[in-house]
């Protein structure tokens, strides 16, 4: 199992609208754990848009994206959709040219990653990918009449086996830059703590929690290994409890939830389950601005503290811990945003300094 020891990982979305530029940024904060860059302010690189290419009956038009499930050509779209998914369960090989590819259009920073890897001949520790979640794009993508197709049964499944596949696509092609440790898959996904609310209504915990283990696990199959990126705060109780390697959430504004669930946290730690810690605050700019690599060493001492009542050693949980901001920075002012890149790295190195004096 991967002792990651308070390495840097990043949420993947940034201020910027330059995918060299960006991509430039990660390298200098996470040289160990590089990713791939989101850019929310390029039109298809939307949290929820991102990943939807290749969906049958799937509408672009100016900012917004539908389902059109009325169409005359749906039902032959849906399946060639399944034909297609078929072929790739036959035949892995043919994964790599199907619609389940991330595409130019959607995806640039993927493609400049691999650019960059190829030219520098780079070898990091690992590469980090992602995927929204079933749950959260279900809700935010909506057919012709305007409702979430995540309620409908056929197109439920239509995106969670979408986003598994692309999920895999992105591992067969991390995986030939890299050789000891399997790249990382994030699914972001708040919708798996925020089922029941007003957001998420009709959304229950079972179906919520088996349509992301059904991605977690196509992560697994593909050999690499899955994290639950959730920065919103409701019952963390699934997330831990599923077979996901890696947790990544708001410690910054939510930790003391977090720990409420005791029980399932000593299972998913004691099974060797990585915790990314986000202590790197991004949802406002005054709060990140008011911070400093100092201040949130401290909190997160008295928040590691805290978790060794557990009847966990620091040393091991440090040994089970990335360090993380709490979200994307996407949202932020670029001054802001390279702040928490940078406190993102300067926290780890100084946190791996006390590690090493345990």
């Amino acid at each position: 199992m991967f002792q990651p020891q308070c390495l840097p990982i990043l949420i993947g979305s940034l201020p910027l609208r330059n995918h060299v530029e960006a991509l430039q940024f990660i390298l200098s904060a996470t040289p160990e754990i590089v990713l791939w860059p989101q850019l929310p302010k390029n039109k298809k690189e939307g949290m929820v848009r991102q990943f939807l290419s290749g969906f049958p009956g799937l509408v672009d038009k100016g900012d917004k994206s539908w389902i059109e499930t009325d169409s005359p050509l749906f039902e032959s779209e849906m399946a060639a959709f399944y034909e297609e998914y078929m072929r790739v369960e036959d035949d892995p090989a043919f994964l790599q040219i199907s619609r389940f590819g991330l595409t130019t259009d959607t995806a640039t920073g993927f493609f400049t990653l691999c650019n960059h890897l190829k030219q520098e001949n780079m070898s990091p520790l690992t590469l980090k990918g992602q995927i929204t979640g079933p749950v959260t794009s279900g809700i935010g993508i909506k057919d012709h009449n305007g409702r979430s197709i995540f309620y409908d049964d056929n197109l439920r499944d239509i995106l969670v086996k979408l986003l598994s596949l692309k999920a895999k696509w992105q591992l067969a092609e991390l995986k030939k830059f890299t050789s000891t440790i399997p790249p990382i898959i994030f699914i972001d996904e708040p919708g798996l703590v925020s089922f029941g609310s007003s957001g998420f209504s009709g959304v229950s915990e079972q179906l919520a929690s088996e349509t992301v283990a059904e991605v977690i696990n196509a992560i697994k199959d593909a050999g690499g290994l899955p994290g639950v990126h959730i920065c919103a705060n409701g019952d963390w109780g699934p997330a831990l409890s599923s077979s996901t390697d890696i947790i990544s959430f708001d410690a910054y504004f939510y930790f003391d939830n977090f720990i409420l669930y005791r029980e399932q946290l000593i299972n998913f730690l004691n099974r060797g389950g990585i915790l990314a810690w986000g202590i790197v605050p991004t949802g406002d700019p005054i709060v990140v601005e008011k911070e400093s690599v100092d201040s949130l060493f401290n909190k997160w001492k008295t928040q590691l503290n805290t978790l060794t009542t557990f009847g966990f050693s620091k040393k091991q949980l440090m040994q089970q811990t990335l360090i993380a901001p709490s979200c994307g920075t996407g949202s932020l002012p670029i001054e802001r945003a390279k702040k928490v890149l940078s406190m993102t790295h300067d926290l780890s190195q100084l946190v791996r300094n006390y590690l090493s004096c345990l």
